[in-house]
């Protein structure tokens, strides 16, 4: 017994050097309460401030991931993904919510939904604005050490498939979650929005290619980071990050939306000499000198007709030589303060 009593110290020495004991890394974690936040007084008056341009609007929240996708977490296995990004989004559903918004959640629980399904519910709800959050991790998973914040957008501008008001949103809200996290947003960006064809080329992700509305995915941060995983387990850094994202949002739409539309898409060649897009724009104000017209992916020239009763952009077709049948016709304009239009995609008939 005495021998035994000797022999266990050393056994358990030999436990540490061998790596059988682990200790769990631990930070001293940092975050600011952001200005306009705490205490809850300036937050109930920053929500009313934002209010009016959020009244009614439908936006689609889409926690990643959930259910039987729940393998992404950290490195000492604090922060789970799944749960991470349901929080976020749950505390963005309240502030959005009372600020006047309708929200819709492709989830609100613990459950699994399918990247298809996830689309196809925001589409079918109608929603104005469509928001997936995320947390990142890096290529090499023995990494954790790299954390920043990241927006993504959908193709290049370059691409048929861009959507400029989508990119404006990402430059709002990843400016202003960034900064609440008190993160950089890479070294890949200047300004820390990213296109999704740099994580696959030509098809992006899923969620943003197949959505039909304005679309973000935000990767709050690296849950792989052992620093930012210790972060994201404090449910007020949570209740933070939904701030930021709420925040971007509310400056997004104060600057003003911008939507398209058209009276009738069957059009008669012989008696109608030019297609009219009418513009709401809130009465902001519209920027001249910027439109993108295309038929069947082919730019083609309009001119804007703006006065007290109506806003319109016109593409005339009398000299296209255009034959009757089905065509699509995209337009983008934008307001004063650099907000692009909606995406408006239409087929048209050109009929004799």
């Amino acid at each position: 017994m005495h021998q035994i009593r000797k022999i266990f110290p050393v056994l358990f020495l030999l436990m540490l050097i061998s790596g059988c004991y682990t200790k769990k890394i631990v930070y001293n974690v940092y975050y600011t309460k952001p200005f306009d936040w705490h205490p809850e007084e300036k937050r109930d008056s920053t929500i009313r401030f934002f209010s009016p341009y959020f009244q009614g609007l439908k936006i689609f929240l889409d926690p990643g991931h959930g259910g039987t996708d729940r393998k992404n977490k950290g490195p000492q296995g604090l922060a789970i993904e799944a749960d991470v990004n349901l929080k976020v989004a749950l505390y963005l559903r309240d502030y959005l919510t009372k600020a006047g918004a309708v929200v819709n959640m492709s989830r609100d629980r613990d459950t699994f939904i399918s990247l298809d399904d996830r689309s196809r519910l925001a589409n079918e709800w109608g929603a104005d604005i469509f928001i997936s959050i995320h947390h990142n991790a890096p290529a090499r998973p023995d990494d954790i050490y790299t954390n920043y914040t990241s927006t993504y957008y959908h193709a290049f501008p370059s691409d048929y498939e861009y959507d400029h008001s989508s990119h404006d949103i990402a430059r709002y809200v990843q400016r202003d979650l960034a900064y609440a996290m008190g993160n950089s947003g890479g070294l890949g960006s200047f300004d820390g929005t990213y296109s999704d064809y740099l994580i696959y080329p030509k098809a992006g992700f899923s969620v943003l290619r197949k959505t039909n509305a304005p679309r973000i995915l935000v990767e709050c941060a690296f849950h792989t980071s052992a620093y930012e995983e210790q972060r994201l387990v404090i449910d007020e850094f949570n209740q933070i990050q939904a701030w930021g994202i709420f925040r971007g949002l509310g400056r997004y739409l104060r600057a003003g939306i911008v939507r398209l539309s058209i009276a009738n898409d069957s059009i008669s060649i012989s008696k109608q000499k030019q297609i009219e897009i009418n513009i709401d724009d809130q009465n902001v104000g519209i920027d001249t000198t910027f439109y993108v017209a295309q038929i069947d992916t082919q730019n083609v020239k309009a001119f804007f007709r703006l006065s007290k009763n109506e806003k319109k952009i016109i593409i005339p077709i009398f000299n296209m030589n255009m034959r009757p049948g089905l065509y699509e016709l995209k337009v983008v304009v934008k307001n004063i303060n650099g907000n692009h239009s909606f995406p408006f995609r239409r087929k048209i008939y050109l009929m004799k």
